[in-house]
Order: structure tokens, then C-alpha cells, then sequence
């Protein structure tokens, strides 16, 4: 059974590219998290308000039950999303308990300029400091792999399928945690 994988960090961390270089490295779908947002919360992004613990329950869940559903269907996913903090991990974990989480990190001056560099998302570059403040980088007991996002992604992309073969695919908390590489 293929195990889901969730790439995670703030806006701007490469989440989008990297997840999808690694669903066609590991011959698994690619999941857009921005795109299971409500419209309602696209335009509060878009108008660069920042969301709340309230406004991400729904959108948490329809992933949960999204890769919930990729994995009992043996197919597996990669999955971006920015899984900020440990509770939405858990919400994540909720229907896909072996969840592998693989945390792009950054400096904060790095995340901005590929902020202020992107023209073809809604999430403008003032929601990074809310982002930043959000995050709660996963704790030692839940099994991620955390990369340097200076790498270029196809050497994150090396690095978190390698890190995903030797864990044979079972992780989550308890699992080893890798450190930035």
C-alpha cells in the first residue's frame, strides 16, 4: 500500500513544485492543497487577510478525507499544503494515520523574495509574516523530513524520496525525524 505524503511550509517554500516533482518521482498522484480551498477563503487570501483556525477546518478536513481515500485506494498522493501547525497535521492524520510529512524550510528573506517573485498566485507576499507566526515546525515525535529549500528542488526531491524508501513507507509519530539537509 502506498503511503500518502504531505509537503509542507509557508507560502513561498516550493511546496507546489516540489510535491509535484515528487508524485512523478514516486509514480503517485499530485495534490494541489490550495486548490481544495473554498472560494470564500481564496478571496480572503487574495485580499491578503490572513485565514483562521476556523476558516482551515473545512478545507483541513476535505483533504483528510482526500488522501484518507488515496490511501485505501492503494494509490497513494503527494499532497502540498502548508500543514502549519501540529494540529492540522493531526487533522491530516485523521484518515491516513502513517502520514509522511516532508517540511520545506526557509529563511524568512529567501521565502519573501520568491514571494515578491511569483505572479500566478492569489496569496499575496504580506501573508508571510502571518505564516511564519502560524508555524509550529514539526516536533521530533512526528516523523518528518525537514529540507533546506536553498537546494534546488530536485535534490529536495532526491533527498525526500530517499528518506521515504528507507522508512519503508511507515511514519508518523514515533518515526525518525530527519534533519535539514
Amino acid at each position: 500500500m502506498a503511503e500518502p505524503v504531505v509537503v509542507m511550509g509557508v507560502c513561498g517554500s516550493g511546496k507546489s513544485t516540489v510535491g509535484r516533482l515528487l508524485a512523478e518521482a514516486l509514480g503517485m498522484p499530485f495534490l494541489e492543497g490550495d486548490a481544495f480551498h473554498s472560494p470564500h477563503n481564496v478571496a480572503r487570501m487574495a485580499a491578503g487577510v490572513a485565514l483562521t483556525d476556523q476558516d482551515r477546518q473545512g478545507w483541513l478536513h476535505a483533504l483528510a478525507e482526500r488522501i484518507g481515500a488515496a490511501r485505501r485506494g492503494g494509490e497513494g498522493a503527494v499532497l502540498s499544503c502548508s500543514a502549519l501547525k501540529r494540529s492540522y497535521r493531526d487533522t491530516l492524520r485523521l484518515h491516513a494515520p502513517g502520514l509522511a510529512f516532508v517540511f520545506l524550510a526557509g529563511p524568512p528573506d529567501l521565502l519573501a523574495r520568491r514571494m515578491a517573485e511569483r505572479t500566478d498566485h492569489y496569496m499575496p507576499a504580506s501573508l508571510l509574516a502571518s505564516q511564519l507566526a502560524t508555524l509550529e515546525p514539526p516536533g521530533d515525535d512526528e516523523g518528518a523530513l525537514a529540507l533546506d529549500i536553498a537546494r534546488p528542488p530536485r535534490e529536495l526531491v532526491q533527498a525526500a524520496k530517499t528518506w521515504l524508501t528507507h522508512a519503508g513507507g511507515s511514519m508518523g509519530p514515533g518515526a525518525p525525524k530527519a534533519s535539514p539537509s
